[in-house]
């Protein structure tokens, strides 16, 4: 049975609700994080809440829409207009959501992140 404190980063998609399921049933402590991106996020917010309701842990939203917009969004349109072909994904799981996303988490008591896609043991 585990213990952990796991904090899942919930996207309101099936993968990381599922992961989030899998986790509770082994005994974890689950919280859910949600990244804040894009700006008019309420239906997406309102989405990820249902499942954390649903699953009965706590949502916390964690609001990146400004580095996301700097090191992200701002790396893509510079390299695109110098005629590369940038991969975001690339940035944004480094910096954000393995970087911010993760340094939230750990500041709200988490010892453990989780996703629906990535694992890293």
């Amino acid at each position: 049975m585990m213990s952990d404190k796991v904090g899942v980063a919930l996207s309101g998609g099936v993968d990381s609700a599922t992961a989030a399921g899998l986790l509770l049933e082994q005994g974890a402590a689950v919280e859910g994080f949600f990244m804040l991106l894009l700006p008019d996020s309420e239906e997406q917010i309102s989405k990820v809440q249902r499942i954390a309701d649903h699953l009965s842990i706590p949502l916390h939203c964690v609001d990146l829409r400004r580095p996301f917009q700097e090191q992200i969004i701002a790396a893509f349109t510079a390299a695109y207009q110098q005629g590369l072909t940038p991969n975001p994904c690339v940035l944004c799981n480094e910096r954000i959501k393995s970087g911010l996303l993760l340094e939230a988490m750990l500041a709200c008591g988490m010892e453990a992140m989780a996703t629906g896609h990535y694992a890293r043991t």
